[in-house]
């Protein structure tokens, strides 16, 4: 409420009320804690008036000498502003005027304290602005010191467009002296050369009440050094007493580091760092953009994805600092390559992703299209690169799958050209494939099936069969477990249909495991049977498991868990786990054989044979592969192999078996070169466990 009403004897001064309606454009760009000192100053020139205080709550003063304005918005009661009046009579004909500006200050002043409980976590800035403001409160003694107040740059033009006011902060940005600004026109001195035109046209339109003033915006000016900085303005416009648009006030603030900050998070978010190409989130985006192209506009497009050729053999050789200099100018390569419309991204790693967008014509012409790029692709990406003091040759592999926008998504095709690009690969890389929807249903195959492993491995549906092996003088004396899933959905599977996979997914670890501790039961149950106890068990042991790091303690574990006698066991190993770190695999064979395990090396002569090797390691045996023993009578290289193999073993006192034996004339060939051992059809099919047995029993009874 305000006080007393004083009567009015006079009218106000115009100047003065001028001062008001300034004040009131100015209030609207200063920070909250400078409007009451900056409103407290600027009232104490009233009339009449010796002081003028803030109160936060109403009070009961009474004193003639003090009138009360209220400042109260929305139902919140801001405080009060009290003027200590020497001259009632000079001071009457503001009173009404001084409501409004009371009312209008509570307005501003309520929209303050909302804004400040929104952004409350920017409360520590507000309070560096108070104290800056308090500095600068106590040298203000004109208008233009009242401005500096400010922590943002204020301008004030003309309806011409020229500068009539600008404060320090204003000059200290344009680089230029407050007093020499005056009268400089704005769009002609700091705008870019390509918006003065414009900008001139707008501000005329809007002088002239043919425009909307625009409160808030940015743009770019030009300081008197040359440099770009981005603002970001606040405007009001300036009328004269007659209600005529006379100017524009404006706050600005230099945003130009945060515009940089946010555009460099940008880059990071959508851009690989190394070679400044789209990244993944980034080509997502575009090729989910040029699908919905696509079938608007009825074209076709292409995507290609594409894998340099033994990379990583590049890295580690050369080292990672040459291979990110080739990735850069593979980059480079890739983006010589295709349109500008088109979009070449870095994957990850090695990879690369190319979108041919808006390939005209058929199916046929887009496939024609994509496969011109391609090889013009594999064609660059072939050249010698020159990377620091090295050149270097490098290939790529590339998959590519066409589009028309219809009945897929981005993921899909992604997936589709991945596939493609893996069977360049696996038909010899430096090649172009496109997809095959046949493809893509034997990946879902994959899928599936190793899903039903998993579950298998979980649920225990797998079981061990034995083919029986007849030792060199003719009787059985063991045999080698073979695995087989009794799967509900697919019935009894042979290893051949799902090793492959458990290797190249990991599974065959516990897989092997499981195998392990089935025949070391089973060996514990062989025990107490008379008929059964001699006889040994072979189990195969993949690379991959055996080069787990304490396999050598699973495996023990699992003996003396399960009771198995180790002299009874035959692990065998082949020979693809010799090729990685063979000191780690005699070391972790000689504790295992210490303990009683014996060794066998399965499938010999097939993969790296190497007398080296073999000198080291503390076999007790040697196995020749079916692939040698089928043919082995009627083909004389079959045969001599066999035979070097026999001779092999005898030289170095290892023990020979020979796997796939399936007639006699191959046992007697076998038994004719020294090998006397074997196993096959021609003695027995792999048997559960009960058949082992019964066969086990006649043979017994045989003898």
């Amino acid at each position: 409420m305000p006080g007393r009403q004083v009567p009015v004897t006079a009218l106000p001064d115009v100047r003065v009320l001028g001062q008001l309606l300034l004040m009131q454009s100015v209030v609207t760009s200063l920070p909250d804690d400078s409007i009451l000192p900056f409103v407290m100053q600027g009232l104490t020139d009233i009339p009449g008036v010796m002081r003028v205080q803030f109160r936060a709550q109403s009070s009961a003063d009474d004193e003639d000498a003090t009138q009360h304005f209220r400042l109260a918005c929305c139902a919140h009661e801001l405080g009060e502003l009290v003027f200590t009046v020497t001259d009632s009579t000079a001071f009457a004909p503001y009173a009404d005027h001084l409501r409004n500006f009371a009312f209008m200050l509570a307005v501003i002043l309520e929209e303050r304290r909302q804004r400040r409980i929104i952004d409350a976590q920017y409360q520590h800035l507000e309070l560096r602005v108070a104290e800056r403001t308090g500095e600068l409160a106590r040298e203000r003694d004109s208008a233009q010191r009242y401005l500096d107040i400010a922590g943002v740059m204020l301008m004030a033009l003309d309806k011409h467009g020229r500068i009539m006011m600008v404060n320090r902060k204003g000059a200290e940005l344009l680089g230029q002296a407050e007093s020499t600004l005056i009268g400089v026109d704005w769009f002609d001195n700091f705008l870019p050369g390509s918006k003065k035109v414009l900008g001139r046209q707008i501000f005329a339109r809007l002088m002239a009440g043919n425009a909307r003033l625009v409160e808030r915006y940015e743009n770019v000016i030009i300081t008197r050094a040359g440099m770009k900085r981005v603002m970001a303005w606040n405007n009001t416009l300036l009328r004269d007493e007659a209600g005529a648009r006379t100017g524009t006030l404006s706050s600005g603030e230099d945003v130009t580091e945060r515009r940089q900050a946010e555009e460099r998070i940008r880059e990071l978010a959508f851009f690989d760092q190394l070679t400044a190409l789209p990244n993944r989130t980034l080509l997502l985006d575009r090729l989910k953009q040029t699908l919905s192209t696509c079938l608007r506009s009825g074209s076709q497009g292409a995507l290609l994805f594409i894998d340099l050729d033994n990379f990583k053999s590049l890295n580690d050789t050369l080292g990672h600092d040459t291979g990110d200099i080739l990735l850069q100018q593979v980059a480079r390569r890739l983006t010589h390559c295709v349109r500008e419309e088109d979009t070449v991204a870095r994957f990850g790693g090695d990879e690369f992703v190319v979108i041919l967008a808006a390939l005209n014509g058929s199916a046929e012409e887009a496939a024609t299209g994509a496969e011109v790029v391609a090889q013009k692709i594999l064609s660059s990406l072939n050249d010698v690169y020159h990377l620091g003091q090295v050149t270097q040759r490098s290939t790529a592999s590339v998959g590519v799958t066409l589009f028309d926008g219809h009945n897929v998504s981005a993921e899909d095709l992604m997936k589709q050209a991945d596939l493609a690009m893996y069977r360049s690969k696996d038909a010899g890389r430096n090649l172009v494939h496109f997809f095959d929807p046949a493809l893509e249903s034997a990946v879902k195959e994959r899928v599936r099936l190793e899903r039903d492993l998993r579950r298998a491995l979980a649920e225990g549906q797998f079981l061990l069969h034995y083919q029986a092996q007849v030792g060199s003088n003719g009787r059985l004396c063991g045999a080698e477990a073979l695995l087989r899933w009794q799967s509900p959905r697919r019935g009894l599977v042979i290893p051949g249909e799902f090793i492959r996979l458990s290797e190249e997914t990991g599974l065959i670890v516990p897989l092997g495991l499981w195998v392990f501790e089935a025949a070391c039961r089973q060996l514990a149950a062989w025990a107490s049977q008379p008929e059964m106890a001699q006889l040994t068990i072979a189990v195969n042991v993949s690379a991959r498991q055996f080069h787990e790091l304490d396999i050598v303690d699973q495996l023990l574990n699992v003996i003396r868990r399960t009771g198995a006698k180790p002299e009874r066991l035959k692990l065998e190993l082949t020979e693809s786990l010799l090729l990685d770190n063979v000191a780690d695999t005699v070391s972790k064979m000689s504790a295992l054989k210490a303990c009683g395990v014996a060794f066998s090396l399965d499938d010999f002569g097939t993969g790296y044979s190497s007398l080296s090797y073999l000198r080291r390691l503390p076999l007790d045996e040697l196995k020749i592969d079916q692939s040698f023993v089928h043919h082995i009578v009627a083909n004389p290289s079959d045969a001599a192999i066999a035979r070097t193999i026999v001779a092999l073993g005898q030289s170095l006192g290892l023990r020979v078996i020979a796997e796939g034996v399936e007639n006699e004339e191959q046992r007697q060939f076998l038994a004719s070169i020294g090998c006397f051992a074997y196993q096959g059809y021609h003695h027995s099919r792999p048997l559960p466990v009960d058949g082992l047995e019964r066969l086990v029993r006649r043979s017994s009874c045989d003898a």
